[in-house]
């Protein structure tokens, strides 16, 4: 990428404004954003550490409390509905316990479960941290991770074509878990370019499919060096002198042609990119980074939020930069999938 990167700032001409982010927000109000992929719950074990075992070199965890909070696409639908946006919740869960559990958490009013779909050879995800001081000391993953099968993807493409008739924008999910298959990739595509509905793609490299022609693809720096087959040196100190990061964004611009990429940063921002014009970088404005890990979801939902209600694509990436920057100052406030 030959262009020079340029850096936003609060002096930069397309620096977003405090009055334009409400002008936004109340956009938002009016809009219905549709969430498809790997739904799972995020179960949290919290509590102290004093000592480490005696049976082993490892801490002895005091427990306090737990808590449940949607994960996966799920977390994606709840960074839209606390945005105040209608939003519905598509994908695929099994018949069991942690099912019903997962419909309980979301309980925010404007979050449609309608397609959640159970199939009986399915487990409902289920990835239990336990946490001491704010660290996470460990993860203990439950789930399915083979692909849906043609007759689960005919009743989620169903349950898709009648959601997305008033539907002003999809965010497709993937996780490597199976509900995104590239059948249904197509349709969703053929489906959207044909309504004029923006598509938004968090990608999962380790899960390969073809992702050319969407709206946005928001991989982080490690998916997006795996998606362009290339191997990823340490970061520069500065994003903006990185060759290899721009190079490996210049690959995936011209060989997948989405509309936007938003490659995430870390404690680095955001790196916004355009088939012909200058890359942007965008710093974080994380004061304080406790996990990087949640930030990816919140990044696609307030990016598509945006972007549906007019914004600019530097307004978008800065309003989802504000935005992630707040996520990851909170230790397991929206964990990853």
């Amino acid at each position: 990428m030959k262009a020079k990167v340029q850096t936003l700032n609060s002096r930069s001409p397309s620096a977003l404004t405090g009055a334009r982010t409400d002008e936004l927000l109340r956009a938002a109000r009016n809009l219905r954003i549709l969430v498809l992929g790997d739904v799972m719950l995020d179960h949290f074990l919290w509590g102290k550490v004093g000592r480490i075992s005696p049976e082993a070199p490892v801490p002895v965890v005091d427990f306090t409390h737990e808590s449940y909070v949607p994960g996966g696409a799920g977390n994606v639908a709840r960074n839209l509905a606390d945005l105040d946006v209608a939003t519905e919740l598509l994908g695929a869960v099994g018949r069991d316990d942690s099912a019903a559990r997962r419909k309980g958490v979301i309980k925010h009013d404007r979050i449609g479960c309608d397609g959640l779909l159970a199939f009986d050879n399915r487990t409902t995800g289920v990835k239990t941290r336990i946490l001491a001081h704010r660290q996470q000391v460990v993860r203990v993953d439950r789930e399915s991770r083979f692909d849906i099968d043609e007759g689960a993807t005919r009743r989620l493409l169903t349950q898709l074509k009648q959601s997305i008739k008033n539907a002003d924008a999809l965010v497709l999910c993937d996780y490597a878990k199976g509900v995104i298959t590239q059948p249904l990739l197509e349709e969703a595509k053929t489906l959207c370019h044909a309504r004029g509905v923006w598509l938004s793609v968090d990608p999962k490299p380790s899960h390969q499919l073809n992702l050319a022609g969407v709206s946005l693809l928001t991989p982080n720096r490690k998916e997006a060096f795996a998606l362009a087959g290339l191997p990823d040196d340490a970061p520069a100190e500065i994003p903006a002198e990185d060759a290899p990061l721009l190079h490996v964004a210049d690959k995936l611009l011209n060989e997948l042609r989405p509309a936007l990429l938003l490659i995430t940063l870390g404690e680095q921002g955001l790196l916004l990119c355009q088939r012909g014009q200058k890359p942007f970088h965008i710093p974080t404005v994380a004061r304080e980074v406790f996990d990087v890990s949640g930030a990816g979801d919140t990044v696609i939902a307030s990016f598509t939020l945006a972007v549906a209600s007019g914004a600019s694509p530097i307004e978008a990436a800065t309003f989802s930069n504000y935005a992630a920057g707040i996520v990851v100052g909170i230790a397991g406030k929206h964990p990853p999938g």
